[in-house]
């Protein structure tokens, strides 16, 4: 586990857009980033942070538009976040890593895995969907508040988001502290965040990932059944499939124990991982 509580840092990207992020571990180990879902921010790893090994060099980041990131007037796709995500690596002078992506944070991860795949040294999805297009409850929720939110957004409507992704208890506080951070977000952001999701088609590229892969899904999901995770297994030519009992589809704030150790025996048994490039510090 990581002995030190992470630090709290900002990047700042061309455009100008900072991006807050905490960093933590060896930095001289494998480095780990950790993307975020729609709504949420860097603090929604809070959990899972502690119980990464100190070994692994680890950043959560904020990306843009959320919590207390810089929030431009566009730049919301998938495809877009994915151009962040390498623009970051290049502010911290990390040339490449392990990208874990929780739920829509996996659109965002595979799509770098897809673009920058000599910079993807391994790729994590966590109750990510193989596609949005054709999830009913996706689809009602953007026909019935998403596509429509205005500010300031409505606080029910976000503890009704956080809440319907678990199914085991979660300490009340962490998810009041997710509920204040994704009222945050502009409501511009959520939608054009939203759209980008169900407008994504990069499954058919899948295909294209080299990097190993780890997906793992919480078996009582209430948003992705398990074919669904089947068919992102099946896409992805070097990847597994793990599967929690009793999870729901924040698989990473129910079992943040869990979720670490899973990740961090996959790190290790990465091909080649003692030849792996580490990153400077980014204290500088």
């Amino acid at each position: 586990m990581a002995d030190d509580a992470p630090v709290e840092r900002s990047a700042e990207l061309p455009g100008p857009i900072r991006l807050p992020y905490v960093e933590q571990g060896d930095a001289s180990g494998v480095p780990l980033v950790l993307l975020h879902a729609v709504g949420d921010s860097w603090r929604s790893f809070g959990r899972v942070l502690p119980h990464l090994p100190g070994s692994l060099h680890v950043f959560a980041v904020t990306q843009r538009g959320h919590g207390d990131a810089s929030r431009p007037a566009d730049g919301y796709s998938p495809r877009e976040y994915a151009t962040d995500l390498a623009a970051f690596l290049d502010a911290i002078h990390v040339p490449a890593a392990v990208v874990v992506g929780g739920s829509s944070g996996g659109f965002v991860a595979r799509r770098f895995a897809v673009d920058q795949a000599e910079r993807t040294l391994g790729l994590v999805m966590l109750g990510s969907p193989a596609s949005l297009r054709d999830k009913q409850v996706a689809l009602d929720l953007w026909e019935s508040t998403v596509s429509t939110l205005t500010d300031p957004v409505d606080p029910a409507f976000v503890r009704a988001f956080a809440e319907s992704t678990l199914s085991q208890p979660v300490p009340p506080a962490f998810v009041e502290s997710m509920v204040q951070e994704s009222l945050k977000v502009p409501a511009r952001v959520w939608t054009a965040t939203v759209r980008g999701l169900l407008e994504d088609d990069s499954l058919a590229e899948l295909g294209a990932i080299t990097a190993p892969t780890l997906i793992v899904w919480g078996e009582r999901d209430a948003v992705l059944p398990r074919s669904d995770q089947e068919t992102l297994r099946a896409a992805i030519p070097c990847s597994r499939l793990v599967v929690y009992p009793g999870a729901g589809h924040a698989v990473y704030w129910e079992e943040p124990a869990r979720v670490a150790a899973d990740i961090a025996a996959f790190v290790a048994g990465l091909p080649g991982r003692e030849a792996q490039p580490g990153a400077a510090s980014s204290r500088r």
